[in-house]
């Protein structure tokens, strides 16, 4: 036997006593099973989950973007909560079943001049907003104040801008035959979120006014100037598209747009496109200094503007020229 062949002899010999020992090791079996387990495992979860990222990537920023579109406040019992004087608590049915609470405030001037309808913005509730029922119906105007699903006492849940929408139908439903308002003497008045609403009820339904405060011209807009980036790659997700200029084309009513200057949340840059997208007759109000916060900001100065938008809308139609009024005030 040649010397290369008896090394391999020996070489092979010792292997096989290896192989032996690892075998007759205790517990070697079970670390085979064991690691042919988790390799099993490993691949059974990458059959299941790589294929639903991307449905949880999706619907995961949908969920931020209602976050971020709709941050309702239900009524709790420790909450500041004051109804304008004189008000009536109002119970407002949705076409799809779903109960809003509301406040219809009377006039104090009779018979009224015409009948206001306000449409809050994303957070909060009406529970703060007595003051503005009251000062609205002191200038005349029946006052109608309520919730959207899922905000202060009304019921439901507020899942995207359709039921926006279907909260607004039902608000104008109620005013005009239950409360046999004229369309035509009926004024929509949106703060922030608020204008969206107004801008696409105003767009499918007869109105006489209609009054966009601190609004945002899209969703989309909104988004190119907050988070750019984003709205760029993964703009095409969102399911609230709040197309409010789009909608303004197909308004045929006076439209009085104001709006902070600066304002942080809505940028003013909003308002103006809001105001320019707007047909004739319109009005513009700037209020520097105010922010976001125009009505509590601009006071009763800015109340008696909107009254005077408001009869000059609905109560001096015929007296009415064609033309864009312009202001600018600090108050």
């Amino acid at each position: 036997m040649g010397k290369l062949a008896f090394r391999d002899m020996i070489l092979t010999v010792f292997k096989l006593r290896k192989v032996c020992k690892l075998a007759d090791a205790p517990g070697s079996d079970r670390r085979y099973e064991r690691e042919a387990s988790r390799r099993e495992k490993r691949k059974y979860f990458s059959l299941i989950v790589f294929p639903i990222l991307p449905y949880l990537f999706f619907f995961g920023l949908r969920r931020v973007e209602k976050a971020l579109t709709f941050n309702p406040a239900p009524f709790s019992p420790g909450q500041y909560w004051r109804p304008p004087a004189g008000a009536e608590d109002v119970g407002i049915t949705t076409s799809d079943n779903v109960r809003l609470h509301g406040w219809f405030v009377p006039s104090r001037i009779s018979p009224a001049l015409a009948t206001v309808v306000y449409f809050h913005g994303n957070s909060g509730n009406i529970g703060n907003l007595g003051w503005l029922g009251e000062d609205l119906t002191a200038r005349g105007f029946d006052t109608l104040i309520f919730d959207y699903r899922g905000y202060g006492r009304s019921g439901g849940e507020m899942r995207d801008e359709r039921d926006l929408y279907t909260d607004a139908d039902a608000a104008y439903d109620y005013i005009t035959r239950e409360r046999n308002a004229p369309p035509t003497r009926v004024a929509l008045y949106g703060q922030s979120l608020g204008t969206a609403a107004v801008a696409d009820l105003a767009s499918r339904r007869k109105c006489g006014a209609i009054i966009l405060e601190s609004g945002l011209s899209s969703g989309g807009e909104m988004a190119e100037i907050k988070a750019p980036l984003f709205a760029r790659l993964l703009g095409w997700i969102g399911k609230n598209r709040l197309e409010s200029k789009q909608k303004l084309s197909a308004i045929h009513c006076p439209v009085l747009v104001a709006h902070g200057y600066p304002d942080d949340t809505v940028p003013t840059t909003q308002g103006l496109a809001l105001f320019a997208a707007a047909p004739e007759p319109k009005e513009l109000i700037l209020v520097p200094g105010a922010g976001h916060n125009v009505c509590g900001f601009g006071g009763q100065t800015y109340f008696d503007d909107i009254a005077s938008f408001i009869r000059k809308a609905l109560i001096e139609s015929k007296d009415r020229a064609p033309k864009t009024a312009l202001s600018a005030s600090s108050r």
